[in-house]
């Protein structure tokens, strides 16, 4: 690392290097006729440069071979990065004159009589007639360290976008804020010189899946763009020849999602030292230190356009990982391997005699970080599902799900989504709550978790399934102390007949004489209150918040609980029942703990929960007198 360091710092100081200069590919690259290759390169000083220079940038069109692109010099723009950062603004021919500055031209480098002088990053507003673009000065690039772990404050990740004032009332701000992206549609670009939109490529998505998920990076400045991806995507393994990829005006694709489906950002690279690269010239999403893999990308056409040129391509092979996402570009090592969390999806779908009729199985990886990856596990999720044939709008969706993390026991996660009286989609709803598990494993814990494995089971089942509990009736309301009590409980489904279950309900032996109440209930109504205080407090640790998420209630499971009048106390993961109020008056005076806390006049004492192929809602309360 330490010689790394000085060797970046003497190319920055223009040192003349004879020694480790490779003597063949500057010749080349001197010439101009053939693309440039890694290895130690001259730099051109930005106080050399002047209006009307000639120089030449290299970037793909078609297919994996850089092509040149004639670059006249237009002047320089004073601290436009910030200060003492520059940007040079230059005017493209050649192809470009047809293509104007596409997306994934980002670091595409420029030389001038042989020696790099920086990358293509901007481009002049949109709808401009000419292919004029800002060149990010190598010096600034080559300031992106590997050993930097400081991070970004103005990152772009998904809790960034604009909510719509008048959001839909939803079920998590993760969801929320996918649906008011799509629904206040892109920010206005300024008319100015603009970091080159980064293409995401969404690859074995579903038109409707990139028609929901899209407009947040569209929010973010990123363009989405159709592509492919190979089958070798799929491995985090560097490809045999990583040794020899990357070179200078490569295509490069960052892998956010690889496998079945595959997401992926794309650019081109600047400089190869042979294990370290530099590409884009200006941040993906300016997270700071990542761990990302890097794949080879095959362009299939440039897109030509006024108002978003942009390349289409197929990530291939993994070649390394990319280290550093920053303001002046991406930092990435060659034949190194990023980690990436395994995921297996089982999607089925029932027929109405409760019988799998087929069933598909999806295998993907997914980019690790703490705001990209719950929404990067949402949008896999939903995809998977807008896939299906069988979808209709009556459909319900069953969903368990198992989560590995490193050191700690498998969280269990079950639900039940039928339609909702919302005008969002099903699987969106579902695609939210699933998101939103690990937005709280991600962003609540100090530290990230390392997931080890993730298998979620997906049942489509063929009607609306979802029942409110109606009534409950009891022989005598008079119980002893000890005893156990039959109660029936009535439930009203979507269509059909009233659902008649029977509950034993155990009455505790010390339980005080006089009147008490039954719950039945939903698992909303009875975590409530819990779900106040979670929210209030945040959870310092990974134990703490797998504990949380293996407490949380089903929705498919009614709930029975004895009501008691004494108060209970929710404060993080933990539930303190009938305290007594000396004790409540302690807490509530701040001297017994740091955290806030929520409490209940009452005590609802789990008694036990049946489960329930359906949706369960509401509650009923069923007065009884202990003698």
């Amino acid at each position: 690392m330490v010689s790394r360091a000085v060797f970046v710092s003497l190319l920055a100081a223009g040192v003349s290097l004879p020694n480790l200069r490779a003597q063949a590919p500057q010749a080349a690259i001197a010439n101009m006729t053939l693309p440039p290759k890694s290895g130690a390169v001259e730099l051109f000083p930005e106080a050399g440069v002047k209006p009307g220079m000639k120089g030449v940038a290299w970037t793909v069109f078609q297919g994996s071979t850089p092509e040149p692109m004639p670059v006249e010099i237009i002047g320089i723009w004073q601290n436009a990065w910030g200060p003492q950062q520059d940007i040079i603004v230059a005017k493209l021919s050649g192809k470009a004159e047809h293509t104007n500055v596409a997306g994934g031209m980002s670091g595409s480098p420029v030389y001038i009589d042989g020696k790099l002088l920086g990358a293509i990053s901007l481009r002049l507003s949109t709808f401009s007639p000419d292919a004029i673009c800002g060149i990010t000065p190598i010096k600034l690039m080559l300031d992106v360290k590997e050993f930097d772990q400081s991070r970004p404050s103005d990152s772009r990740t998904p809790e960034k976008v604009q909510v719509a004032s008048a959001s839909l009332p939803l079920p998590d701000g993760l969801l929320a804020r996918v649906m008011s992206a799509g629904a206040t549609g892109n920010l206005p670009e300024t008319p100015m010189m603009t970091p080159i939109a980064t293409p995401i490529t969404m690859s074995g998505f579903s038109d409707d899946a990139i028609k929901e998920f899209s407009p947040i990076f569209n929010q973010l400045g990123l363009s989405v763009a159709q592509g492919g991806a190979g089958g070798e995507l799929d491995s985090s393994k560097p490809a045999a020849d990583w040794r020899t990829s990357m070179q200078p005006g490569d295509s490069i694709a960052a892998v956010l999602v690889s496998g079945d489906m595959t997401m992926t950002a794309g650019g081109t690279v600047t400089y190869n030292d042979g294990k370290r690269l530099l590409a884009f010239g200006h941040p993906m999403f300016n997270l700071g230190p990542v761990d990302m893999p890097i794949a080879k990308d095959s362009i299939i056409t440039t897109l030509a356009s006024s108002y978003q040129p942009t390349k289409m391509g197929n990530a291939t092979e993994v070649v390394g990982a990319l280290r550093q996402d920053r303001h002046s570009g991406i930092e990435g090592e060659l034949g190194a391997t990023a980690q990436m969390i395994p995921v297996t999806m089982c999607v089925r779908s029932f027929d109405r005699t409760n019988t799998v009729r087929k069933s598909r199985d999806f295998h993907f990886n997914v980019f690790v970080d703490q705001k990209w990856t719950p929404y990067l596990m949402m949008a896999t999720l939903f995809n998977s599902l807008s896939n299906l044939n069988d979808f209709s709008e009556e459909a319900t969706y069953r969903l368990h799900g198992q989560l590995q993390v490193q050191g700690q026991q498998p969280i269990e996660l079950t639900t039940m989504q039928a339609p909702a009286g919302t005008p969002v989609p099903t699987p969106m709803l579902l695609a939210g709550w699933w998101g939103d598990k690990f937005n709280r494993l991600f962003v609540n814990s100090d530290r990230l978790p390392k997931l080890d494995t993730v298998n979620v089971t997906v049942d489509l089942l063929p009607e609306r399934r979802i029942a409110q509990i109606e009534s409950a009736w009891i022989a005598d309301n008079r119980v002893a102390p000890g005893s156990e009590v039959p109660v029936r409980v009535f439930l009203k489904p979507y269509r059909g007949e009233r659902i008649e279950r029977t509950v034993t309900v155990k009455i505790p032996a010390g339980l005080n004489r006089g009147d008490h109440e039954i719950l039945f209930s939903d698992a909303d109504t009875l975590s409530h209150f819990q779900n106040i205080a979670s929210s209030l407090n945040r959870i310092e640790d990974i134990p703490q918040t797998v504990a949380m998420l293996n407490q949380e209630r089903s929705n498919n499971r009614l709930y029975v609980s004895l009501i008691g009048a004494q108060p209970t106390v929710y404060s993080d993961e933990k539930v303190l029942p009938s305290l007594p109020a000396s004790v409540l008056n302690v807490m509530q005076s701040g001297r017994a703990t740091n955290h806030e806390f929520v409490s209940s006049p009452e005590s609802a004492h789990e008694q036990t929960s049946v489960a329930f192929d359906e949706v369960i809602t509401g509650s009923y309360s069923l007065k009884i007198h202990v003698n």
